[in-house]
């Protein structure tokens, strides 16, 4: 008989290892030592577990889908439905394993699949809190893996211990949905005290939020968990269907939302779907995954911003229209994308979570929460001509200590001359890419610059009445901080990402030879704001008043943010300019960022120069994808090959651009 607090693990062990040989090999069915699977694969992403087209199922059909994605070398050696069929229930990986997208999509198609529990050197914030929230059960100890497979048992105790009070009941109690309908019925506002201790902006703008809840202490202090209410929760179309789901199955008809409506839904990722080669063939999946998120938004009459009626594209990218129409402030806002921290750089505390998440956040009014230490990030000096937030945080992407994980769960809070200076749409690239700096979120404190922006995008909004600017809404002289990173701006010339992940910072100047490019593409969330669209037309009608265009043999597609920002492109002109060039133009949507149409690679071999925020294997397509800035991409597609806009006017000015070029990264 199985002892209730032993952790049933009736299958092997799989080891995700570097090797590809090493991982087809247990896959046949061998089974190998740990000593024998090192090294193991490190920064496995979310990505990499679920990809994008796997994302248009939300039910048992995930478990086809578990780590179809994987790359071990320059191969994906897992097929689907190997990880079930291999009859595995442990998974065993490196450091910053599950980094990447806020898809509950991974955890839970691993569950499907057979695996009862992941052990790994380390884990990033959301993956393991979407695997809590599943009830899956994960480990750093890898002491653990020779206890497993010389069949001893493992209890529930063991693989909670250090983990926060309110991780172990959600996973004592079977996951967050079970836990939330028992506990937290009735949470309130809890009365956290002035104590007069100096605090970090993020920390009084939690305290403000705090619930107080039958189940654990209200939060408060670095490493504390709880529960805070948001002013916004909001849901894209790839989790809703999922959301609906496991909330039928956890309610039934006693399902009724809280406050419904501070909730808003977003029809963002598929509208372009049907012009993506990675989804040609799961078209009926797209439109069930559609049906079920629209199905949603009736049945409980939430807000919605959805798809065009006259054509592909949407009212705009959920985070974006977050940033641009809802956030104030010193407002908590949550959303199941890990790019929500996009607002903060209005002075809100805004971070993502899972489906599981988000669904509990929706029937409590509570979200769950640890409270994180937070880094003081200062862009000291005045940032040079031509170089943007976007290479500020590659550069800080490819510092040495950010790689080896000192973000990892932290806030970053932005401050400094620099950071003064710039305007609310280049703070919010800092405040969105802290996803690939690990944290937990990222802010501004606001400033004269957020009233200019609030005042220019939401006019005479009914929200803003009667608002201003507090005296709280700060970091105290003295607030304490795990780390604190000097940057000195000045000094930064324009960056790239070499292709695989975007820690792989180099200044562009480094090139030691021209890269030659497919692909173009400027939009998405990063880079689809108005600024951004300043910036490439700035130099593609640079180009367009010498006659250049975009080179042959390269596509450049350039895709809004949000209809505001096509707008303010129309009202500007900019049109003309970027048609004289030959730059495709598309609507609104997360497009070429998330796989899912135009602007993302079809091949392996092709290359694309790409302003999205991160380039994980197979996010934008199975080809090569270096990240830059919105003007080194418009360069690039003028040049033809990877170029900043000072190389493309020195080139002009001292003869013809290279027209053979052959260099490119290996595949």
């Amino acid at each position: 008989m199985t002892r209730p607090d032993v952790v049933a693990l009736p299958g092997r062990v799989l080891f995700l290892a570097a090797d590809p040989a090493l991982v087809r090999r247990q896959l046949a069915g061998e089974d190998l030592a740990l000593a024998d699977a090192r090294p193991l694969r490190a920064e496995i992403s979310t990505d990499e577990i679920t990809p994008v087209p796997s994302l248009v199922h939300f039910d048992a059909r995930l478990a086809d889908h578990a780590h179809l994605g994987f790359r071990a070398g320059t191969e994906t050696p897992i097929g689907p439905g190997a990880l079930a069929a291999g009859t595995f229930s442990v998974l065993v990986g490196g450091a910053r394993y599950g980094k990447g997208s806020s898809r509950e999509h991974a955890p839970l198609a691993e569950r499907l699949a057979g695996i009862r529990l992941v052990i790994a050197e380390s884990f990033e914030r959301i993956y393991r809190q979407n695997a809590d929230n599943l009830g899956l059960f994960t480990s750093t100890d890898l002491g653990l893996v020779a206890r497993i497979r010389a069949g001893e048992p493992v209890t529930v105790d063991e693989l909670v211990a250090g983990r926060d009070p309110l991780a172990a009941a959600i996973l004592r109690a079977g996951g967050l949905l079970a836990y939330g309908r028992a506990r937290l019925a009735g949470a309130r506002p809890a009365a956290l005290p002035d104590d007069g201790q100096p605090r970090t902006y993020f920390e009084k703008i939690v305290r403000r939020h705090a619930l107080e809840t039958p189940s654990c202490p209200p939060v408060g202090e670095a490493g504390m968990s709880g529960f805070v209410r948001a002013d916004r929760r909001f849901i894209h179309d790839i989790y809703t269907g999922m959301a609906r789901h496991l909330l039928a199955e956890a309610f039934g008809a006693d399902l009724a939302l809280h406050e419904p409506a501070s909730i808003l839904a977003f029809e963002d990722h598929y509208s372009y779907t049907h012009l993506s080669r990675a989804h040609r063939d799961l078209m009926p999946h797209v439109a069930a995954a559609s049906r079920a998120h629209r199905a949603f938004v009736a049945e409980h009459g939430l807000a919605h911003h959805g798809y065009l009626p006259d054509g592909p594209g949407s009212e705009g990218i959920s985070h974006a229209l977050v940033a641009e129409r809802y956030a104030l402030p010193g407002q908590l806002v949550v959303g199941t994308d890990s790019h929500t921290p996009h607002a903060g750089a209005l002075g809100c505390v805004a971070f993502g979570v899972g489906t599981t998440d988000i669904a509990n956040a929706f029937v409590t009014g509570a979200v769950r929460f640890a409270m994180p230490e937070s880094i003081r990030v200062e862009l000291a000096g005045a940032l040079p001509e031509g170089v943007g937030a976007k290479d500020v945080v590659l550069h800080l992407l490819a510092y040495p200590e950010i790689r080896a994980g000192l973000g990892v769960g932290r806030v970053f809070e932005f401050t400094g001359e620099a950071v003064a200076a710039l305007s609310t749409d280049e703070r919010a690239t800092l405040t969105n890419m802290t996803a690939e700096l690990g944290g937990f979120t990222g802010l501004v404190a606001p400033d004269a610059e957020t009233l200019r922006f609030l005042a220019e995008r939401r006019g005479a909004a009914p929200d803003l009445e009667g608002w201003d600017l507090e005296d709280w809404m700060c970091s105290d002289p003295g607030a304490a901080y795990a780390a604190e990173i000097t940057v000195d701006v000045g000094a930064l010339s324009p960056m790239l990402a070499r292709p695989g992940d975007p820690g792989n910072g180099i200044p562009l100047d480094a090139l030691e030879e021209p890269v030659p490019i497919d692909i173009a593409y400027g939009g998405s969330c990063t880079a689809g704001k108005r600024e951004d669209f300043d910036r490439y037309h700035e130099v593609l009608s640079w180009a367009a008043a010498r006659g250049l265009a975009v080179a042959p043999g390269v596509r450049l597609i350039l895709q809004f943010g949000t209809l505001d920002v096509r707008r303010y492109c129309e009202a500007r002109g900019y049109l003309d300019a970027f048609a004289a060039v030959g730059a495709e133009i598309m609507q609104p949507a997360c497009g070429a960022c998330a796989n899912c149409g135009p602007g993302a690679s079809e091949t392996r071999d092709q290359v694309t120069i790409s302003a999205i925020n991160r380039n994980f294997p197979g996010r934008s397509g199975p080809g090569q994808v270096w990240l830059a800035s919105p003007a080194t991409v418009a360069a690039s597609a003028i040049a033809g090959h990877i170029a900043g806009f000072h190389d493309l006017k020195r080139d002009r000015a001292g003869g013809p651009i290279p027209s053979s070029l052959s260099l490119r990264e290996p595949v």
